[in-house]
């Protein structure tokens, strides 16, 4: 950790291989988690604890179809811990993000990037000094979001990505919510030379996209409806 950086953790919730991220101010102590997981919040308080944080904003890249996000039960476990997601996600929570907008911690921030496409209301997440990226389901290491549910659209995520992080310096790293295959890192130079969907022209791009068939995921039916609800309600 360089001097002045806060202090980061990503960890891994290994049955939908989602990635969380722990982010904080070593002077204030105060901490931001992204996309936290429901089977994992334990672990992360745990954590929090040992390091002598304090928990002030739990924060999520998007409505979440493969797992229940931890927000809710977080909120019940953490004294006046704040929620945050998009204001296009559909979803509730005690602070609505649009483009601009910071999510303060310490002498810190995150800036928001509104980054549609896998859904309305992803979004990505910026330190201050454009270092690191933590971009949801946007843009994910060699790959990108599906777009086939959840207001998918090809053309809108070649965009957003093309425009809010791919105009990041070239060595911002890139943090996605998940990996399949053991990567953990990226950074913006890398994706716009070795990312096989992003290399490609928009209508190369759409036809990709449209054309994946994947299967839907096993949670998709319990966890958007829960994920709606539980920035403000716990589970």
């Amino acid at each position: 950790m360089e001097p002045g950086a806060p202090l980061f953790r990503q960890l891994f919730e290994s049955e939908s291989s989602t990635y969380t991220y722990l982010l904080a101010d070593t002077d204030t102590r105060e901490a931001v988690l992204i996309d936290p997981v429901l089977e994992t919040v334990d672990r992360d308080l745990q954590l929090i604890d040992q390091l002598g944080l304090k928990l002030i904003v739990a924060v999520n890249t998007h409505c979440h179809a493969d797992h229940i996000t931890g927000t809710g039960l977080l909120k019940k476990k953490v004294f006046g811990l704040k929620s945050c997601i998009s204001k296009h996600s559909g979803a509730t929570a005690d602070i609505q993000l649009s483009e601009g907008d910071r999510i303060p911690f310490g002498k810190h921030c995150l800036t928001v990037r509104e980054t549609p496409g896998h859904t309305d209301g992803c979004l990505t997440y910026v330190t201050g000094d454009q270092r690191m990226a933590f971009t949801g389901d946007a843009i994910l290491i060699r790959g990108c979001g599906r777009t086939d549910f959840q207001q998918g659209c090809p053309k809108r995520l070649y965009e957003s990505i093309h425009t809010k992080i791919f105009t990041l310096p070239a060595h911002c790293f890139i943090y996605p919510a998940h990996d399949y295959k053991g990567q953990t890192v990226s950074t913006v130079d890398e994706e716009k030379k070795f990312n096989p969907r992003l290399t490609k022209t928009l209508d190369e791009f759409v036809n990709i996209m449209n054309n994946l068939n994947l299967p839907k995921p096993k949670k998709l039916d319990i966890s958007v409806p829960a994920n709606l609800v539980c920035g403000l309600h716990d589970i």
